[in-house]
């Protein structure tokens, strides 16, 4: 989450060019007038993996003999030397190097993409950078050489410490794997995620706070806790584990919820836990509506100009978009639209409204280009039903809208 097309840079004072290109696809006249531009950050999706785990509905592959790293860089400088002109002169935020696994790459290979980035990009001192991995991959010395390179933080797919749920879940590691693993990260780069999971297949309260009580012990400054849900077109989907109820699920994660709020942890994100000052910036930058140009296959990206925002999606298949990204025609984009004034509000709405704090009601303006005036009606819906909090300028759920989310959310459908 896209024909690529010349399209002028934005000048040094923050303000960009009008012009339509010659066989763009994008049109003029979307209904919206951005007066500047969002952060911009960058994603990269790896897309192979030892092993599809059950519930995984990501691009992910499972990978048959070895990894074609030169080919996968190739295409994805080609990628990206493409996208160039829609962003030329923007500075670069973040990085996040995601999948997939991304830790089956070299350590050459994630220095040589680095310094592509580099090369192309205005990628700002100190940008953070980070990199996801699974503790089955997990080595000391890829680690350290990960972060020579400049990853300056990694997200470990840990999800549990029960090895009857590692197995269940088909993940590769163990829970002695995963121990490992985030010592090698804490002794590699400055800061870590780690991401867990409740309502696990048999899992009971008991053991859910077992895992969370483990995960404590090591302090890394950041915790990601999904609910695992039976996403279509999964092999958990076709066969379902027995899973927790709705309601014991929601009371697993009122009990993380209390049980990261004492030991020091803000959640700042529907599922996102932080120490303060440790949020993860390139996330923030999603639900801030924010700008992402992602290449890779099956990547998404969201890019603003003065008067639209586009989309655009990379093809899926790994070979499909290697061979077809140096074609250098756009064939490598599943697409590439405008996205309509009117569903603005509630894209926007998607994203803000799982922080916790919410946004500023400017902050909507200025990354939809519509008036606050276009939600007036929606707006006022949601807090006659007590799930926004009624504050001209601001947008924040109420206590029972963060509950309802979906509810709230919806509000501002068009």
């Amino acid at each position: 989450m896209r024909t690529i097309i010349p399209i002028q840079p934005a000048n040094s004072s923050g303000s960009f060019a009008n012009a339509v290109p010659a066989g763009s696809t994008l049109s003029a006249g979307s209904g919206i007038a951005l007066t500047s531009l969002p952060p911009l950050s960058l994603y990269v999706h790896v897309p192979w993996c030892v092993r599809k785990c059950p519930y995984c509905d990501f691009n992910s592959h499972e990978l048959k003999g070895e990894l074609p790293e030169a080919e996968y860089l190739s295409a994805l400088q080609a990628d990206l030397e493409q996208t160039l002109p829609l962003i030329w002169g923007r500075p670069v935020v973040s990085i996040f190097i995601g999948g997939g696994t991304p830790s089956l790459l070299s350590a050459k290979a994630l220095d040589q993409m680095l310094a592509m980035f580099r090369a192309c990009l205005t990628v700002l001192p100190g940008a953070e950078i980070t990199l996801e991995a699974n503790p089955g991959t997990a080595e000391a010395g890829r680690f350290r050489d990960f972060a020579a390179s400049g990853v300056s933080r990694i997200s470990l797919g840990i999800q549990s410490f029960n090895n009857a749920a590692l197995k269940q879940l088909g993940r590769i590691h163990d829970a002695d794997q995963a121990r490992a693993a985030i010592a090698m990260a804490q002794a590699a780069v400055p800061r870590v995620n780690l991401d867990l999971m409740f309502a696990l297949p048999d899992q009971t309260l008991a053991q859910c706070d077992v895992d969370l009580t483990e995960a404590l012990t090591f302090g890394t400054e950041h915790l990601s806790l999904y609910n695992l849900t039976l996403e279509p077109n999964t092999v958990f989907a076709k066969y379902p584990p027995n899973v927790p109820s709705d309601d014991d699920a929601a009371i697993m994660q009122d009990q993380v919820a209390a049980t990261l709020s004492a030991a020091g942890y803000e959640r700042y994100e529907v599922s996102a836990y932080a120490h303060p000052g440790k949020r993860c910036l390139h996330n923030l930058n999603y639900w801030e509506f924010g700008d992402y140009l992602g290449i890779g296959p099956g990547a998404h990206g969201k890019l603003s100009f003065h008067d639209r925002i586009i989309r655009q999606a990379r093809l899926k298949n790994p070979a499909s978009w290697m061979t077809q990204v140096h074609q250098r025609d756009g064939s490598h984009l599943a697409q590439d639209d405008v996205v309509p004034a009117q569903d603005l509000p509630f894209e926007f709405m998607l994203n803000a409204l799982r922080l916790r704090s919410g946004v500023s009601a400017a902050t909507f303006t200025e990354r939809t280009g519509l008036p606050v005036s276009a939600i007036g009606p929606a707006v006022d819906r949601a807090v006659r039903k007590g799930l926004l909090v009624d504050d001209p300028t601001r947008f924040q759920a109420t206590a029972l809208g963060w509950q309802f989310l979906n509810d709230l959310q919806s509000e501002f459908l068009d």
